[in-house]
C-alpha cells in the first residue's frame, strides 16, 4: 500500500482542481524509471487509471501505480513540504537502501 499524509492529499487535491482535472478516473501516477543518481527515479504525473494499476483511494484522492512500479513503492508514504528549505513531494519509501541528497532518486 502507498499512503498519504494530509498534506500531500491537500495538495494533489488542490493541483486536481487547478487543472480542472478532477475526474472518477483521474489521479496521481506514482511511478519509477531507470535513472537518476542513485539507480531509479521517482515518477509523478497526473493520469487515467489503466486496466493493472493499483488503485488507492484515500479521503477523495485517487493514487495509480503500475504493477512493476508498485514492486519498488509498495508500503511508501507520500508528504508534501512547504518549508524555507524548499517546495515539493517527499518520498518516505521504507524499500530505498540508498537515496541521493535531493531525495528524487533510490536504490534497493
Amino acid at each position: 500500500m502507498i499512503s498519504l499524509t494530509d498534506r500531500a492529499q491537500n495538495e494533489i487535491r488542490r493541483i486536481l482542481e487547478e487543472k480542472h482535472a478532477a475526474s472518477a478516473t483521474m489521479g496521481l501516477r506514482v511511478g519509477v524509471k531507470g535513472g537518476g543518481c542513485s539507480g531509479l527515479s521517482y515518477v509523478l504525473e497526473f493520469d487515467a487509471t489503466k486496466e493493472k494499476d493499483h488503485v488507492l483511494e484515500d479521503a477523495g484522492v485517487r493514487v495509480l501505480c503500475d504493477p512493476k512500479s508498485y514492486l519498488y513503492l509498495n508500503g511508501m508514504t507520500l508528504d508534501f513540504e512547504d518549508g524555507l528549505m524548499g517546495r515539493g513531494f517527499k518520498f518516505l519509501n521504507p524499500n530505498a537502501k540508498r537515496t541521493c541528497g535531493c531525495g528524487d532518486s533510490f536504490s534497493t
